[in-house]
């Protein structure tokens, strides 16, 4: 067992688990963070993905020890005072998820795109989503969402 610190949503935790395990495990299983899902484990699905620093990243191959010294945000950093981040405002106002599963990783995706810039291009939008599965068919409330975002909320 290896002992390294996470910043986690705020909040400094101290890890003992093995150097390797990835980052996913250690949200999901030490943490009880149940944003973040293991979709694919091959970092080809967007579930897992989180905040690191300000830039979205998978969170299912990279081991946790990797991020020590990062500032680590999931789905549920971005609300404030329990009140909802525009963006999953906007998701929940449209009802962008069905089964919900990839939901968090999109959200977090799409949380990166606007810090970035908050009036991306409807190309900008796909590429920040190109890597997003989504089996249940939500992409038409997901895209009306990000687009009510950029087009109207601001």
């Amino acid at each position: 067992m290896d002992t390294f610190n996470l910043n986690v949503n705020g909040t400094s935790h101290k890890i003992e688990e093995e150097s390797d395990t990835p980052l996913i495990f250690v949200l999901r299983n030490h943490l009880k963070l149940k944003g973040p899902k293991l979709g694919c484990g091959q970092e080809q699905c967007g579930a897992c993905v989180v905040l690191v620093n300000g830039e979205a990243e998978n969170s299912c191959v990279r081991a946790a020890s990797e991020f020590e010294g990062d500032e680590i945000i999931t789905v549920e950093g971005l609300s404030e005072n329990r009140k909802l981040s525009l963006v999953q405002q906007a998701f929940q106002n449209e009802g962008a998820a069905q089964c919900g599963y990839c939901t968090s990783g999109i959200i977090v995706a799409t949380t990166a795109l606007f810090r970035e810039n908050p009036k991306p291009s409807d190309e900008e939008i796909k590429a920040a989503l190109y890597d997003h599965l989504c089996r249940c068919g939500s992409h038409s409330s997901v895209l009306k969402a990000i687009k009510f975002l950029r087009d109207g909320a601001n």
